[in-house]
């Protein structure tokens, strides 16, 4: 019997959506019944949020307040905030700009001459040290490497050895007039160096952010400059770049 079924179905005509007739051509194409079911569900989802916004405002109290209600207005669906009245004239905010681009200046030329004063002090020697010596030298038979003594080669102490720079000879050393150290002097003393290349550190990281600042202050400067044709963003700004903008170029006469 299910043969039957199969070879009767075989047999049918296949169901085809009518089109649209000639007569009402002029209205455009039918709609299908997926058009149907994604129109109704649109209008579904829209009677819902209407129902649901008008809840919310029968269920609103109406003594609520909050000042952003009068310091905004809603312009092509949107909320924006509105513009405060400012007294000051163009020539009065460029000023004040200008103020705050000399602070910062001076205060970056501060931290610089202080980056350039602990850098003479502390000429970064321990750096020199920790590199690797690559120094040759050149003896003449195997009995002279057995007997090599690399103290007396370059006449200095053997503590002195692992040092790259400050490595006095013996006959200096004698002139000198060095007092016995205890241990924790030489720890206060190494702890102290320690603190000076740590407060560089820091120097350096603030002169370098007081650079962006004021590079991103004199960009905006250009910026309120209306003479020129706005210039063109070639690449925005960021928390260790102030932004670039390409000026069209004009014959200076």
């Amino acid at each position: 019997m299910s043969s039957w079924k199969k070879a009767a179905k075989s047999t049918q005509k296949t169901h085809r959506e009518r089109h649209q007739p000639e007569s009402r051509q002029h209205l455009g194409l039918l709609e299908k019944k997926k058009d149907y079911i994604a129109r109704a569900r649109d209008s579904q989802r829209k009677e819902k949020t209407l129902k649901l916004l008008q809840k919310r405002a029968l269920n609103k109290n109406p003594d609520e307040f909050y000042f952003h209600m009068i310091n905004s207005k809603i312009q092509d669906g949107q909320h924006r905030e509105k513009r405060k009245n400012d007294d000051n004239t163009p020539e009065q905010i460029k000023m004040m700009a200008t103020q705050d681009l000399k602070y910062v200046a001076h205060k970056r030329n501060i931290e610089a001459k202080k980056i350039d004063k602990l850098q003479s002090q502390l000429h970064m020697i321990d750096v020199a040290n920790e590199t690797q010596n690559k120094h040759i030298f050149f003896l003449d038979n195997s009995q002279e490497v057995r007997n090599f003594d690399l103290s007396e080669r370059l006449d200095t102490h053997p503590a002195l050895l692992s040092r790259r720079t400050n490595r006095p000879k013996l006959s200096k050393l004698k002139e000198m007039d060095i007092p016995d150290l205890d241990e924790a002097t030489l720890n206060k003393i190494e702890q102290k160096k320690h603190m000076s290349y740590k407060e560089l550190q820091k120097r350096i990281d603030r002169e370098r952010e007081l650079t962006i600042i004021q590079q991103k202050l004199e960009m905006q400067r250009a910026l309120k400059d209306r003479k020129v044709e706005k210039p063109k963003l070639v690449r925005k700004g960021t928390k260790n770049a102030a932004p670039v903008y390409k000026w069209k170029y004009e014959r200076k006469r």
